[in-house]
């Protein structure tokens, strides 16, 4: 049995909710440092995040593989076919290879499945990380198979950008969403390619998120300015049943001429729909579509009546990652410089172009509502930086037009943000100390507040699309 260390990095994203792993009970450019009492991660215990197949699943084809992700980058000589098994009835043993790259293991058994059965998968409790941290306790979870395996070829079902799209951001990164759950061993530099101009080949790094299906070629410096540049999914890539595309996925898109802002890069707080530092706490009927976090607390209350579509993690390691990617996006758009629009008070009534605005103040959306334009490009990105407060007055709204999305627009807020009563609001709010939704209120972004509360009532949550 062998390991297969990949040449290209890949990070299989830890962010499905629910995949096997049991919802946890219990340097920067601005200078700043994060005193909100997050432990350093040496001090972690590492823990599988994300199954395939997921716990308890049924109908499980009899060609599929087995996949597990862990919440870091494991050292791959602890991760093997005596630490990563498989077994069926009566404990017997399940030959396969296990193939480790990046934070994911994948066990490929010898043949097919047998049918109709259960399996219970084990990562040994002596697997260990980088710094030598073992998980302490074996983790292990079941699922049955179904009585056939799976042929059917994935295809690529979404790009960004979009085939032909014009004047595209030269720091956009370039996705791909499948219209199945995919290998991420087999999303790499060498499966999915980007070229441009002409056939100069752009260096860059993938990494897949299971939660969206969805592979992100992040190029390692700017795209070239005012080109032709195509992206291209190989036959190489394959879906955890060991499908291949049946051929290559090809689009191309035109860069602009000027460049664009930078995006704000979430890492592994980007599958949470609430981050907190202190407590988070719901009345009513609140809906998060997406994960919940609090580190270092653990206090939540409201859930139920509320409902998660997501994991929760309460003080665990997938938090405490969280909560330090989160002060890393924080600090970065508080940071970012470049010929800022100095804004001030109400931006309601207004139509902003992407761009980066600062205010030495607060802000405020109120006396109508704010328009925020992508111009075409749905890469576009919007920061707002403010020193202190935002607040939305009762019923206002952020609206988007010319391509612009959710997922591109962040609110740094120094202090403390307040959304009005059934307002609608777009983009992700990065606060230092607390955030409250008010009555009815509306969010498509994330609430992520690097030390204090978040305070919701009767609201819906969603994480954007991507």
């Amino acid at each position: 049995m062998s390991h297969l260390q990949r040449c290209a990095v890949i990070f299989f994203c830890a962010s499905l909710a629910g995949c096997g792993a049991p919802a946890a009970g219990g340097g920067s450019d601005s200078g700043e440092s994060f005193d909100g009492g997050i432990p350093n991660l040496s001090a972690l215990v590492p823990s599988v995040d994300f199954t395939s197949p997921l716990a308890g699943a049924t109908g499980v084809p009899i060609n599929s593989r087995v996949a597990a992700t862990f919440t870091e980058a494991m050292d791959p000589a602890s991760v093997t076919d005596l630490t990563f098994t498989l077994s069926g009835p009566n404990a017997a043993a399940v030959a396969g290879v296990v193939d480790y790259a990046g934070a994911t293991a994948i066990l490929v058994p010898a043949s097919n499945l047998a049918a109709n059965t259960v399996f219970q998968a084990t990562i040994a409790g002596s697997t260990k990380d980088f710094a030598g941290t073992t998980l302490g306790t074996d983790f292990t979870w079941t699922f049955t198979t179904g009585s056939i395996a799976d042929a059917t070829a994935p295809t690529v079902t979404a790009t960004t950008p979009l085939n032909a799209a014009t004047a595209v951001a030269t720091q956009a990164s370039l996705t791909a969403t499948f219209s199945k759950a995919m290998d991420p061993l087999t999303l790499t530099a060498a499966t999915f390619t980007v070229i441009g101009p002409g056939a100069a080949a752009i260096m860059g790094n993938v990494d897949y998120d299971p939660a969206t299906k969805t592979a992100t070629f992040n190029p390692t410096g700017n795209l070239p300015a005012n080109s032709l540049i195509t992206g291209t999914i190989n036959v190489g890539a394959k879906d955890l049943t060991g499908n291949a595309l049946a051929g290559n996925s090809q689009w191309s898109f035109t860069t602009s001429a000027d460049g664009a802002l930078p995006s704000v890069a979430l890492g592994k707080a980007s599958s949470f729909a609430i981050l907190a530092g202190s407590t988070v706490t719901s009345q009513g009927p609140t809906l998060v579509n997406g994960m919940l976090g609090l580190s270092p607390g653990t206090a939540l209350t409201g859930f139920p009546p509320g409902k998660v579509n997501g994991a929760i993690h309460l003080g665990d390691p997938s938090a405490a990652m969280a909560k330090l990617a989160l002060t890393t996006a924080y600090n970065d758009a508080a940071g970012r410089s470049t010929a800022p629009i100095t804004v001030s008070g109400n931006l309601g009534g207004q139509t902003l172009a992407p761009g980066l605005y600062k205010s030495t103040s607060s802000l405020a959306i109120s006396s109508g509502d704010l328009t925020l334009d992508g111009k075409g490009d749905s890469n576009a990105t919007f920061i707002f930086q403010m020193a202190s407060t935002l607040t939305t007055t009762s019923g206002r709204k952020v609206i988007l037009s010319g391509g612009a999305k959710a997922a591109n627009i962040f609110w740094q807020v120094g202090t403390s943000a307040t959304l009005g009563t059934s307002s609608v609001f777009k983009g992700n709010l990065l606060a230092d100390q607390s955030i409250t939704v008010t009555t009815g209120a509306t969010l498509e972004g994330r609430a992520l507040t690097r030390i204090g509360a978040v305070t919701l009532d009767s609201n819906t949550v969603t994480v954007p699309a991507p």
